[in-house]
Parts: structure tokens; C-alpha cells; sequence
């Protein structure tokens, strides 16, 4: 892969991790709200997140979920079921306190990672954009494999560099504003996460094509 290709990848994933998706907003929600030692594992399970994907379009997933529309439908629903269940819960958590336990802090690092990891796979939506996106800057006279192998690190080095200033947003948030403006930044993401799931279950794999 040249310098240019990857060049033009790393501008064009930028763009799209502008946009912040349900992974961005969990790592808002977990710096505002958890020890930042939560909300690094929830971005590491998002960036877990980005290699399995990545790595099951370069193993044709992407063109299965594309043909079968049970196998699409089970997964959108799946999905935005616990995008609305993390709103849910994130709505009616209350603020706590950055000081933790280690031991909780460890079990909710467990639940951030899982949770990070879930929500990005169980989204048919980010699966099919990939298959249509990355793919575009695989060369088929080069080593395939290699080029998914090196786009695929390329996207979670750039999705651990978005949430983290994500993440510290929310510390910061924590730091300088009263609880009740942090727990409305909560609220907000988990208002933000309910519309991404509704949005999820309008989605159509035509939308791509």
C-alpha cells in the first residue's frame, strides 16, 4: 500500500469519525460520569471493535449481511434494541463520583468494554458502510490481506485518538461544571443514542447500494 493511499484513507476515516456515532457518545458519557480508567476500556472495546469489522469485510461478511435481508433485519433490531436499552440506563443513571472503588472500577471497566464492543458490532449499519468504504483502498495487485491487516489498525489508532479527546471532554465537563450540568450532558447522550436507534430501525440495506 502507498503513502498516498494510506494518506487519502486517513483524511477519509477522519471525516467520518467527525461525526460522533453511539461509541463517541458512550466515551463522552464514561469520562463525564466514570474513572477514566472505564472509559479507556470502553475505547479499547470500540477499537476491538473496529478490527473485527474490518476484518470480517475482508472475509466477505459484509457481502453475506448485504444478501440476506433476515439475517440484516435480526441484526438492526438487535442492535438498536440495546441502543435504546444503554439510553435507557444512561438517562436514569445518576452522576457519580469520580472516586471508586478499585474493585468497581474494574467491574464497570469489564461493562464499558463489553458494552463499547456490542454496540459497535450489533450495528448492520457500520458493517455494510465499511464493506462499501474500505474496500476502496485495497489494491488486488498488492497482498490483500495486509492492506485489511493495515487499514484496519489505521482505523482504531484514529477511533482510540477521537474518543479519547471525547472522553476528556467529558472529564473536563466533570471538573468545571456542577453535577446537574453533567448529568444533563448524560441525558443528552442518552437522548442521542435513543434517536441513533431509531434511526437504526429505519435503515434499509438499499441505503448503500
Amino acid at each position: 500500500m502507498d503513502s498516498s493511499t494510506l494518506f487519502l484513507y486517513l483524511i477519509a476515516v477522519a471525516a467520518v469519525m467527525v461525526t460522533p456515532g453511539p461509541t463517541m457518545l458512550l466515551a463522552l458519557s464514561n469520562g463525564a460520569t466514570r474513572p477514566m480508567r472505564v472509559a479507556a476500556c470502553g475505547i479499547a472495546g470500540a477499537a476491538l471493535a473496529d478490527l473485527i469489522l474490518i476484518g470480517a469485510v475482508g472475509c466477505g461478511l459484509g457481502a453475506v449481511l448485504q444478501a440476506s435481508e433476515q439475517l440484516f433485519t435480526a441484526i438492526k433490531w438487535i442492535g438498536a434494541a440495546y441502543l435504546l436499552y444503554l439510553a435507557i440506563a444512561m438517562w436514569r443513571a445518576p452522576t457519580q463520583a469520580l472516586a471508586a472503588s478499585s474493585d468497581a472500577s474494574s467491574a464497570s471497566g469489564r461493562s464499558a468494554f463489553l458494552r463499547a464492543l456490542f454496540v459497535a458490532v450489533s450495528n448492520p449499519k457500520a458493517l455494510l458502510f465499511t464493506s462499501a468504504f474500505v474496500p476502496q483502498f485495497v489494491r488486488p495487485d498488492q497482498p490483500v490481506a495486509m492492506q485489511y491487516a493495515i487499514l484496519a489498525v489505521v482505523a482504531a489508532l484514529m477511533d482510540i485518538a477521537m474518543m479519547s479527546i471525547y472522553a476528556f471532554g467529558g472529564r473536563h465537563a466533570m471538573r468545571t461544571l456542577s453535577a446537574r450540568a453533567v448529568q444533563w450532558i448524560n441525558r443528552g447522550c442518552a437522548g442521542m443514542l435513543a434517536c441513533l436507534a431509531v434511526g437504526l430501525t429505519l435503515y434499509r440495506r438499499s441505503d448503500l447500494r
